[in-house]
């Protein structure tokens, strides 16, 4: 197999693919096989040109022609006289000889430019020719008769003979395939075959049988692919591991070697998977929230994954499953790469190649974090943790080298240098392991001196993360013992012993040891492609994605605290559509009539849904479950967008940001309607209701502010001046809470003076709608509140009664007669 320097065999599916010859071969060429002796023979045209063979299954190598040689190239076998032929394109000649070399003749000697391929049939030898770019033949014995069968033939390279005469060969390995749980091989030696394994795979003492897998081997991540090369064999072979989908950018990988799991993460693909060592079994853990994952450390003794995130500055952790997921660190992260785990201790160590670059560590549950260096880095990629030296190893590729510290980052000292540039780095045993991405190798180096540097594999562009593994030595103590520490979700090691803790954004309770059900208080938020939370009971003002499937482009949205679900628009998709908050019975509520639903209210107490539409210039109601359809509003509206609603009082308001800016107020009904504010306006595109203080606040994008004023328009005021461009906004116990396009982040103020501005999350491309979630807030009832108001369709509210109203597309059942039939 010439490029890798080795001879290969494999099922002729592709399967059970195993190095036999590795050592001692510069560029082997054309490789012949004699079935019934069970020999293969090759030609090499290196440094010292040769041809010889070995029985299939590699034993009994021997060099059979070494002299007179320059370029041999094609190679034949003449099995009815046992003779080999070959052709050299530097001597330009076709010569034979018996199959142990004896008997050396030259067949054809002259007139032959450049000989490449060649085979044979019947009486014929057949060759093709780079210079004259022809096939060509010849009598097999004699060279004489020569002839051109095809001329002007470009890029000419093998040729071979098929026909359906061939005579079937019969071995020893035909009948249950040898007894071999794997390959049978032909073989010169007594048995006539022996039995071999796949590349990296060892043979058991009985002869036969394979053992299940690779015990020490490296595996990389090489983009679109993951590898594996064997540490238990005495060669250096790769080989894909054959998970069956396709990989855009693969980047970090991580082993549970007690399971005989790969996991890795796509940064294209926006997710972190995992598949058996053997490629079955594929399953996306965590499909949402992630960037740029480009570190991952598997906790197989506490059954967790550990991650860095340098497109959302974060480290996490989960179940291996993906459940459970928590932020640990979001604060003072610039560009967070690899992450090592000493599960033993308790310590979690990242580098972090920012602005100004750093190696910490913390605890395994981000507590008592400390910076370990941060002078004379520049980017810091691999990182790995030496047990038995206690000590750090990290490759710099900016500084171009590889260095090493004590745990605490003391005594630090170059290991190997230079190095072009390193990136994953991992260690095993006495070695260490790294890929480059110049080189496109990787390289080993003894762990404790740096000396004795070695090419492992080269020619591997793409190379990404690399990990080394021991599936012999034993996992370790587990600091949570066997009850998960006592904690009801998540126990993480620490240096002291361990802790208890919850999902992001969910309360850990007094005792320590328990979660909370769920949040209950926070922000929901859209950004187009998904939909995401921020816990108001916490302190961590992280965000949480809603795994709600199929968004595309969602705009608004609103939430029923009574069953428990999220209502949005998609306004790629045309539809509104209502989920759980777990993103399980994902529905679609209304999937026909609609153009650009920017505007969606939930009326929690007679159980509607009402939304704006400003491709139809519509403000329209329905069941919760998107029956009982109508058109409430349908004149002197320009481009309507957001809409609130206050069951309690029975109105409905929204902004209208046409030619004539407006906000505008109405029964639930779409009665009595009255223009609050129509001066003063540019974009009016927010709208919120603080039902206590019984107050409208909206956010202007062209004016650039946020203001309030009573339920009638009056008493209007200015709360902040020169936001950038605030999209939606809602409201919270002192707090008012916008989203803004420009700033692409999520801010508040404090609700009474405009004062205390803060950033609440940033970097958050496309943001949209938001809303609070709390059991303060959707409370209250009114006449449609028992029983549907004892109407037979839709029940609206109004400021003093309520009316009855039926669909504007009647169904099967009669409907009640109302003020709005």
């Amino acid at each position: 197999m010439e490029g890798t320097d080795r001879i290969e065999v494999a099922n002729t599916d592709g399967s059970m693919r195993t190095v036999l010859i590795w050592e001692n071969l510069d560029r082997p060429r054309d490789i012949v096989v004699e079935p019934m002796g069970g020999y293969m023979y090759w030609t090499d045209w290196g440094a010292s040109p040769k041809i010889e063979r070995a029985g299939m299954d590699a034993s009994g190598r021997q060099v059979i022609i070494s002299s007179n040689l320059t370029w041999p190239n094609g190679l034949a076998i003449d099995y009815g006289s046992q003779r080999l032929y070959w052709a050299d394109a530097g001597m330009k000649t076709i010569e034979f000889a018996g199959l142990d070399g004896s008997k050396r003749k030259v067949l054809i000697g002259s007139q032959l430019p450049h000989p490449f391929g060649l085979t044979l049939y019947g009486e014929r030898i057949y060759w093709t020719d780079w210079q004259t770019k022809s096939i060509q033949s010849a009598d097999r014995l004699t060279g004489l008769d020569r002839e051109t069968l095809q001329e002007n033939l470009e890029n000419l390279m093998d040729i071979h003979v098929f026909h359906r005469r061939r005579p079937p060969v019969s071995t020893p390995c035909a009948m249950e395939n040898g007894g071999c749980s794997h390959l049978c091989l032909r073989s010169p030696n007594l048995s006539g075959f022996s039995c071999t394994c796949p590349t990296g795979i060892n043979l058991l003492s009985d002869g036969k049988t394979c053992s299940p897998g690779m015990n020490s081997f490296l595996i990389f991540a090489r983009r679109i692919d993951i590898r594996m090369v064997s540490l238990d064999i005495p060669y250096f072979a790769d080989v894909v591991v054959p998970i069956n989908i396709t990989m855009k950018n693969t980047i970090a990988i991580g082993v549970d070697p007690q399971e005989g799991k790969v996991y890795w993460s796509d940064s294209t693909l926006h997710r972190i998977s995992c598949a058996s060592l053997d490629g079955s079994q594929h399953e996306d853990i965590i499909t949402t929230g992630l960037q740029t994952t480009d570190g991952l450390a598997v906790d197989a003794i506490g059954r967790k994954v550990y991650w860095t995130d340098t497109g959302t500055n974060r480290i996490e952790v989960g179940n291996l499953d993906g459940s459970m997921r928590k932020v640990l660190v979001w604060q003072n992260l610039d560009s967070p790469r690899a992450i090592v785990l000493y599960h033993e201790m308790g310590f979690m160590y990242w580098t972090d190649w920012g602005e100004n670059a750093k190696l910490e560590r913390s605890g395994m549950d981000g507590s008592d974090r400390t910076v370990l260096i941060n002078n004379n880095l520049g980017w810091p990629n691999g990182l790995t943790v030496d047990k038995a030296n206690s000590q750090l190893l990290w490759a710099d590729a900016h500084t171009e080298r590889i260095e090493a510290a004590d745990l605490n980052g003391a005594n630090r000292h170059t290991l190997v240098s230079p190095v072009q540039h390193p990136y994953g780095l991992t260690l095993l045993d006495s070695y260490i392991y790294w890929t480059d991405w110049q080189t496109r190798s990787i390289h080993r180096a003894d762990k404790g001196t740096g000396s004795n540097v070695i090419l492992v594999r080269s020619n591997l562009p793409g190379l990404m993360d690399i990990q080394a593994v021991d599936r012999t030595q034993p996992l370790g103590f587990n600091k949570c013992g066997s009850r998960n520490g006592g904690c009801s979700h998540l126990c993480l090691p620490r240096p002291s012993g361990f802790s208890c803790a919850c999902p992001t954004g969910i309360q850990l309770k007094g005792d320590g040891k328990t979660c909370d059900p769920s949040p209950e208080t926070y922000l929901l938020f859209s950004s187009r492609g998904s939909i995401r939370r921020i816990s108001l009971d916490t302190s961590d003002n992280t965000d949480v994605h809603v795994p709600v499937p199929e968004l595309n482009n969602v705009i608004s949205l609103d939430y029923d605290s009574v069953d428990g679900k999220v209502y949005y628009t998609d306004v790629f998709l045309d539809v509104i559509r209502r989920a759980d908050l777990n993103g399980s019975n994902m529905e679609t509520v209304i999937g026909r009539g609609l153009k650009t639903t920017d505007g969606l209210a939930v009326d929690w107490v007679a159980r509607n849904l009402y939304w704006t539409d400003t491709g139809r210039n519509t403000i329209e109601a329905s069941r919760l479950d998107g029956s009982c359809r109508k058109v409430l509003i349908n004149n002197s509206l320009d481009e309507p967008r957001a809409i609130a609603v206050f069951p309690r009082k029975g109105y409905l308001f929204w902004t209208d940001w046409g030619h004539i800016a407006k906000i505008e107020r109405a029964n639930l009904d779409g009665s009595e309607r009255k223009v609050l504010i129509n001066t003063d306006l540019g974009w009016p595109n927010g709208l919120t209701l603080d039902y206590d203080t019984r107050r409208i606040y909206w956010v202007d994008a062209h004016l650039d502010r946020i203001e309030s004023a009573d339920l009638n328009g009056k008493l209007r005021q200015v709360l902040v001046s020169h936001v950038s461009h605030p999209f939606a906004l809602t409201q919270q116990d002192r707090w008012i809470y916008w989203t803004d396009w420009q700033t692409k982040s999520i801010q508040r103020v404090d609700k009474y003076s405009g004062r205390n501005k803060e950033t609440v999350l940033a970097n958050v491309e496309g943001l949209m709608d938001i809303i609070v979630v709390s059991p303060q807030r959707q409370t209250g009832t009114n006449a449609c509140g028992v029983n549907n108001g004892g109407c037979t369709h839709l029940c609206f509210a109004r400021a003093s009664d309520f009316v009855c109203a039926c669909p504007d597309e009647p169904d099967s059942r009669p409907c009640s007669l109302g003020e709005l039939d």
